[in-house]
């Protein structure tokens, strides 16, 4: 029983290992007609995504949702006005909605200095 010492390990064993594992990592290489075939698959897929697609009703329009904004918006100013004008003004709160009120503040905001 007596060994060779002069062999070598064969050196291409681990390359061959290393080469695996790389394309492994990288995957198979892609060819024209793979990527093509992918494109047609993709084309597919979103033609039967349309076709499946029902069509969406909305119950709330957006044109009602808009004009329910608008309402709430104008609601929120003149409660504001209400609340501001009656507690920080010490007046009455149904006052704003006057006509007569707004020309006083206006009279007093463009008063002329002399």
């Amino acid at each position: 029983m007596v060994t060779k010492q002069s062999e070598k390990p064969d050196s291409t064993k681990p390359k061959k290992d290393a080469e695996k594992r790389k394309e492994a990592f990288s995957g198979p290489k892609k060819t024209e007609t793979d990527e093509e075939t992918r494109k047609q698959l993709k084309e597919k897929r979103k033609q039967e995504k349309k076709k499946r697609k029902k069509p969406r009703r909305r119950i709330f329009p957006i044109w009602l949702r808009i004009i329910v904004v608008l309402i709430l918006a104008a609601g929120a100013l003149i409660l504001g006005l209400m609340i501001g004008f009656a507690v920080l003004g010490d007046g009455e709160a149904l006052d704003v909605l006057k006509m007569e009120t707004w020309e006083h503040i206006v009279n007093i905001v463009t008063k002329e200095k002399k």
